[in-house]
């Protein structure tokens, strides 16, 4: 056992050398460092170098010009993990007593951005506005956390009670957050006299209620600092582009290229069925897939391939299948079919009638969703309109739609959920809503703002065609819109005259005004934002994502309502009073309107 354990440790230690150029440091302290990262001259690719110094904390990995040292290097998903100070606000009785600021910048030669799938910006606090800014990318968002008691807590909720967050775009490399007190704590002082934020891997915080607020409690659990997540690529070309170049980073036999999802740039990975470092010459190479029956099952004699393995029974023996049953003697045929026909027969019988409970408790499990979710009167309120276009899609026709939802389908992601890009039978594309909050609404309610919501015909608005209620949370399908975000076509794309701009501002202004004045009852939106107004293949502007919109009477202007708009986009009065009203989309619209003439 003890040679095992030995033979082991060093076929690790072989593969962490391997992962390094050949007569280069493989790892800085507890860090290990695959090429093309490295220490010293000639040990890593432009852009990679790792700085290894001693501190009191012990030998650590820096990148350079930055003093947060490196966690860990992720090579496959090209990520890395580094340390990055948390923003507070201190408050005790006499006011205000302390402030720390965190910002951060990656130099723009430097081939990193600050993921934004693996990292949440969170603020912590009862009394507190997070904000988080990248000017550089004309970006600026936050969030508020308040609450008035203890009391008010829930353990493991960050929904906006001493806790809330809120996601970061793609391609930022430097932020900056500020963090802000209503009333200087006075209020909630004796449990909570700071207010934190930070921006995190996802995976790192849950918020663990009221212990998380003290200021000792928090400095002990955190020590003031957070694991930070960035995405990295090579260069500056595509996949594609980068094949015939001479400086293609994949040389390694049996590896691949894929395009950076954040930014430009790629990455390179090994083939399936090998291993090691694509970077590097000979760095995939073949796993053995036989030294692992766990992963690779193997009841008679296997035997590794390249790339693959292969499972055969010795002569003499047999298996249906060696991978998963054990190869045994043959007996005579004739037993053996009847055995085999009695076995089967019996199986199948218990297979159907396991596969029929399966399905009748599947079925049943869609029915209860369906009802659940207002389904019997959305199916009432159809039927009373006869020329109605509005579909009621199944949970299998949006799988296949989406191709059961993958990834490569993503269209974008938001704080209510993800929305994915779907071909229906009659080769119509639309755009498939997955939310991943539970809303909290009456089910006739929301099979009234259903029809209503149908209903809108204008053409600067995205139309509803229909949605899914046999899920838990009711997934809605809409018209799908090609060219993006009127975010992402200001601040990320190319020249745009002023005439098109101010065409756009009419536009959207259009959709607005027909949500309050023409929809029956008015439809306040509650989210109007440049990355909600969405632009069709002639570039004409449609008002899009209606997750935080309302219904209000007609002899209502106003009502109270939990805000989930976007920070820096938000009626400043509605903000204060709870109080959102058709003059709350106006103020947001505002926002848009000095985007567009400002870009």
């Amino acid at each position: 056992m003890l040679l095992v354990v030995l033979i082991l440790q060093l076929l690790h230690l072989t593969m962490v050398a391997s992962q390094a150029k050949p007569g280069c440091p493989a790892t800085c302290g507890n860090l290990t460092i695959p090429y093309p990262f490295g220490v010293g001259p000639n040990c890593f690719r432009e852009g990679f170098e790792v700085v290894c110094n001693t501190t009191e904390n012990g030998t650590l990995g820096f990148l350079p010009g930055v003093p947060v040292n490196i966690i860990k290097i992720f090579l496959q998903s090209g990520e890395l993990c580094i340390t990055q100070r948390t923003a507070r606000d201190c408050y005790n009785k006499s006011g205000h007593s302390s402030d720390t600021n965190a910002s951060f910048s990656l130099a723009s030669e430097l081939p990193y951005v600050f993921s934004d799938t693996q990292n949440k910006f969170t603020g912590l606090g009862c009394d507190t506005s997070a904000t988080i800014e990248a000017l550089a990318q004309g970006f600026t968002t936050g969030c508020i956390s308040i609450c008035n008691s203890s009391s008010m807590i829930t353990n493991g909720s960050c929904n906006g009670i001493g806790c809330c967050e809120t996601s970061i775009p793609k391609g930022v490399k430097h932020f900056e957050i500020k963090i802000t007190s209503f009333s200087n704590h006075s209020a909630v002082l004796d449990f909570n006299p700071c207010s934190y934020g930070f921006l995190a891997d996802q995976n790192w915080f849950r918020f663990s209620g009221l212990s998380d607020l003290s200021a000792d409690a928090y400095e002990k659990k955190f020590d003031g600092a957070a694991p930070l997540m960035l995405d990295w690529a090579i260069g500056n070309q595509t996949c594609k582009e980068s094949l015939k170049a001479s400086d293609y980073a994949c040389v390694s036999e049996n590896s691949f290229c894929y395009d950076s999802a954040n930014g430009p740039g790629y990455r390179c990975n090994c083939s399936e069925g090998y291993q090691g470092n694509p970077y590097l010459e000979g760095g995939c190479q073949d796993i053995d897939e036989c030294m692992d029956r766990v992963a690779n099952p193997c009841k008679g004699i296997c035997k590794n391939t390249p790339g693959n393995y292969t499972c055969e029974c010795p002569k003499g023996k047999h298996s249906d299948d060696p991978m998963l049953y054990e190869c045994k003697r043959s007996f005579p045929v004739v037993p053996v079919a009847v055995g085999t026909s009695l076995s089967f027969i019996l199986l199948l019988g218990v297979s159907c009638f396991y596969l029929g409970l399966q399905r009748r408790k599947f079925t049943d499990l869609k029915q209860k969703f369906f009802e659940q979710n207002g389904g019997l009167h959305l199916q009432q309120l159809i039927s009373s309109y006869p020329n109605a276009t509005f579909k009621m899609f199944s949970k299998e026709e949006l799988e296949k739609a989406t191709n059961k939802f993958d990834e490569n389908n993503i269209l974008g992601r938001g704080g209510q959920g993800t929305v994915f890009r779907g071909v229906l039978p009659d080769n119509r594309t639309v755009a498939v809503k997955k939310s991943t909050v539970i809303n909290a609404m009456q089910n006739t309610q929301f099979a009234n703002e259903m029809i209503i919501l149908s209903q809108i015909n204008h053409i600067n608005v995205v139309k509803l065609l229909g949605c899914c209620l046999e899920v838990e949370v009711p997934m809605l399908v809409y018209e799908f819109i090609p060219n993006g975000t009127l975010f992402d076509l200001l601040h990320c794309g190319g020249h745009i005259s002023l005439k098109d701009r101010l065409r756009m501002a009419t536009e959207a202004a259009s959709a607005i005004a027909y949500l309050h004045s023409a929809a029956s009852p008015p439809i306040l939106h509650g989210d109007i934002k440049s990355m909600n107004i969405l632009l069709d293949k002639t570039y004409v502007a449609k008002v899009s994502d209606f997750g935080a919109s309302k219904l209000t009477p007609m002899d209502k202007d106003q009502f109270a309502t939990f805000m989930q708009g976007t920070w820096g986009y938000l009626d400043p009065e509605c903000l204060q009073t709870g109080q959102l009203r058709d003059k709350s989309d106006v103020y947001s619209f505002g926002v848009v309107l000095v985007e567009l003439l400002t870009r």
